[in-house]
C-alpha cells in the first residue's frame, strides 16, 4: 500500500479533488458491439437513463463513448460516433452537475462533444492516432486522460511484449505528456491511464496492478479501469473453456478485487460499469488508506 499524492483540478464549473477520496468515472458505452454491456444503452433514451442512475449511485465523472475499444474491433467514422453520443451529451448535460467525459480518439468529435457538455477528454491513443486533440483540450481549457496502448484497439492483442513492463508504460506516458504540454496543455490538466487490458497479457495485467505504485513519482493523477476486464474473467472462469459473460455477478466481484487493489497502489479515479458497488469499495479502501 503506498499514499497517494493530492491533486485539486479546477477548471470552468468544475472540481475534483483527488488523492483523499477516490473519484469514480461512471462508463456509458453507446456502442451495439461493447464488451462489457452488451450494447444494452444504445440507444439515446437507455443511455441518458443509465447516466443518470450511475450519477445518482455516486459518480464523480462520466465517461460517454460512442465507439468500441474492445480487442479487435473495427474503428467507426466520425460521422456515426458524432450520431451516437452528441444527443446523449446534450440531455445528460443539462440534467447532472459532475463533468461528462468524451472517450474518443477523433478530434472533430471532441470538439462537438465539449460544446455539447462534455468537459474531458479520455483519449486512448495519447494524441497518437490524432493529435489536433491536444489543441482541442488546450483551446477548451480541459483535462485530458492520456492512456498506454500498444497499437489500435484492433491490433493491440496481438501478441502484446514488453522488455521492461513498467519501464514501458512509464516511457510511453512521459512522452505523451510531452507532446500534450507542447500543444498547451497544462501540467495541472494531465491525467495518466496506464492502459490496463491495452496491449497487454493476462500476466502484465497482475503485474500492473501489483507493480502501479511505481508511477507514483510521475505526479499526475492516475486512472485505473480494470471493470469486466477478460483477465478477470479468465481468472474466474476456472475449467470452463470458453469466455464467461462479463455480467455474471463473479466479475463484478473480481472486478471489485481489482478496484481495491487499484486504490491500495496509488490510483485516483477509478473507470467502472457498476458505480455503486465500487463507491462502497472505495469507501472502505480510502478509510484504510488514510488510516493514521
Amino acid at each position: 500500500m503506498i499514499s497517494r499524492n493530492t491533486y485539486s483540478l479546477s477548471w470552468g464549473r468544475h472540481r475534483l479533488e483527488l488523492g483523499v477520496k477516490t473519484a469514480i468515472m461512471g462508463v456509458v458505452n453507446v456502442t451495439p458491439d461493447s464488451f462489457s454491456d452488451g450494447g444494452h444503452f444504445f440507444s439515446t433514451d437507455t443511455a441518458v437513463a443509465q447516466g443518470r442512475k450511475l450519477a445518482e449511485d455516486g459518480a464523480d465523472i462520466l465517461d460517454i463513448g460512442g465507439e468500441s475499444t474492445r480487442p479487435f474491433s473495427e474503428p467507426v467514422t466520425v460521422e456515426e460516433e458524432l450520431q451516437r453520443v452528441i444527443p446523449v451529451i446534450k440531455t445528460l448535460a443539462e440534467q447532472i452537475s459532475i463533468p461528462i467525459s468524451i472517450d474518443t480518439t477523433k478530434s472533430e468529435v471532441a470538439r462537438e462533444a465539449l460544446d455539447a457538455g462534455a468537459a474531458i477528454i479520455n483519449d486512448i491513443s495519447a494524441l497518437r492516432l490524432d493529435p489536433k486533440l491536444g489543441k482541442i483540450a488546450s483551446e477548451y481549457g480541459v483535462p485530458i486522460i492520456l492512456m498506454h496502448m500498444l497499437g489500435t484497439p484492433k491490433t493491440m492483442q496481438v501478441a502484446p511484449e514488453y522488455e521492461d513492463l513498467i519501464g514501458e508504460i512509464r516511457g510511453f506516458l512521459e512522452e505523451a505528456v510531452k507532446v500534450a504540454q507542447a500543444a498547451g496543455i497544462p501540467r495541472d490538466r494531465i491525467i495518466i491511464d496506464p492502459g490496463i487490458g491495452f496491449g497487454k497479457t493476462f500476466d502484465h495485467n497482475l503485474s500492473l496492478l501489483q507493480q502501479l505504485g511505481q508511477f507514483r513519482d510521475m505526479d499526475f493523477p492516475m486512472l485505473m479501469g480494470p471493470s469486466r476486464k477478460a483477465f478477470i474473467r479468465h481468472l474466474l472462469k476456472g475449467a470452463r473453456d470458453s469466455d464467461i459473460s462479463p455480467l455474471l455477478p463473479e466479475v463484478e466481484i473480481g472486478t471489485q478485487a481489482a478496484v481495491a487493489a487499484s486504490i491500495l497502489n496509488g490510483a485516483h479515479i477509478i473507470r467502472v460499469h457498476d458505480v455503486s458497488n465500487t463507491r462502497s469499495t472505495a469507501t472502505i479502501i480510502d478509510a484504510i488508506v488514510n488510516a493514521s
